[in-house]
């Protein structure tokens, strides 16, 4: 997702005074990421992918080279791979990398958040900033070539997606357009004990803005990945009916009560994206029983997933359930995708 990018910029460009920034520019045939996909390389580690292997190991050599030659403002480079045998990569696809080094005057140059809906704009040559434009008359007062495209991703003529403009004329500035995406799918985990912690740990990277609740700070372990937001509150219940629509929750407490309170605001509401269930075919059964007395139809049960996990996955241990449960949500997400784009083209 390129909303985290000026994130993790900001926090790695911090921290290591200088980086460089590799973006795939464009990609075609079977290549291993797509056109938006990033890495932060600086002089002792990176974070971030653009698809492994050699071309990943020749981008991170090519972006430390970059850090190790005269600095100069916003110094970029565009290069082509072809996957063939060079970069002993059987993929037969092509993907264009930019590399940009960012130091102190570059990161102070970059606005502290950009918002979502927006879009990045990347010159290909050197030294101009990088922009970033939030509306259609913003993106208007840019040079031609990036205006013309952004408008039309801003006004929804075009699809939100990376763009490398072609050069139509000798000299005339390439951009790399880039939509800010949001942080990721809404999901509240309730529960901080062992599979709550492993689960957290699967999720990072993924495309989920998780809030992570318990009712005792605590029960937090230290090692939180970054950008989970913790919650600790004597009123998880009130958390679930607060969130907002289309939310994902996974619900996983210490106390089987608490459970079925969280999940019982949540059905009675129906506004969640997915709603989960830890616990057993007891569980599930008795569980359901006490929602019917209290008044719940069957639609509503129909939509709790419980047990969670893909099915047919054996194994109880925190680090398997974490795994099958964070490939259900991402199936669950891409569904929910799916629906909402033929909804968009039926409109």
């Amino acid at each position: 997702m390129t909303g985290d990018w000026l994130d993790a910029v900001r926090e790695r460009a911090g921290a290591a005074g200088e980086l460089v920034s590799v973006i795939v520019a464009a990609a075609d045939g079977s290549a291993p990421r797509e056109p938006g996909a990033w890495m932060l390389v600086d002089r002792t580690g990176q974070t971030g992918t653009v698809g492994g292997g050699r071309l990943e190991w020749e981008a991170a050599r090519t972006a430390r080279a970059m850090l190790a030659a005269p600095a100069g403002p916003w110094r970029r480079d565009l290069r082509d791979y072809p996957l063939g045998p060079d970069l002993e990569q059987c993929c037969g696809g092509f993907v264009r990398l930019l590399y940009e080094r960012i130091g102190p005057e570059e990161l102070e140059g970059l606005q502290p958040a950009a918002p979502d809906g927006g879009l990045f704009l990347h010159p290909v040559s050197s030294g101009a900033p990088v922009e970033i434009v939030t509306g259609r008359q913003a993106a208007k007062a840019l040079p031609f070539a990036a205006a013309k495209p952004a408008v039309e991703i801003l006004s929804g003529q075009a699809p939100r997606a990376t763009v490398l403009t072609p050069a139509r004329t000798s000299g005339e500035e390439r951009w790399l357009i880039r939509p800010v995406e949001p942080p990721g799918t809404p999901l509240y985990l309730y529960g901080a004990g062992h599979v709550g912690r492993a689960i957290v740990r699967a999720l990072d990277g993924l495309p989920f803005a998780v809030t992570w609740i318990d009712t005792d700070e605590a029960r937090f372990p230290p090692d939180v990945p970054g950008g989970v937001r913790q919650l600790a509150t004597r009123d998880p219940v009130g958390i679930a009916a607060a969130a907002p629509d289309g939310a994902f929750h996974l619900v996983l407490t210490y106390s089987h009560a608490m459970d079925y309170d969280i999940c019982y605001a949540l059905l009675a509401d129906n506004r969640f994206g997915f709603a989960g269930l830890i616990g057993s075919g007891t569980k599930r059964a008795r569980f359901f029983k006490r929602f019917r007395d209290g008044g719940l139809g069957e639609a509503a049960l129909a939509r709790l997933t419980c047990p969670i996990g893909v099915p047919g996955i054996p194994g109880k241990e925190p680090a398997t359930i974490a795994v099958t449960v964070a490939a259900q949500l991402l199936h669950r997400l891409a569904a929910s995708d799916a629906v909402s784009g033929a909804d968009e083209r039926h409109a």
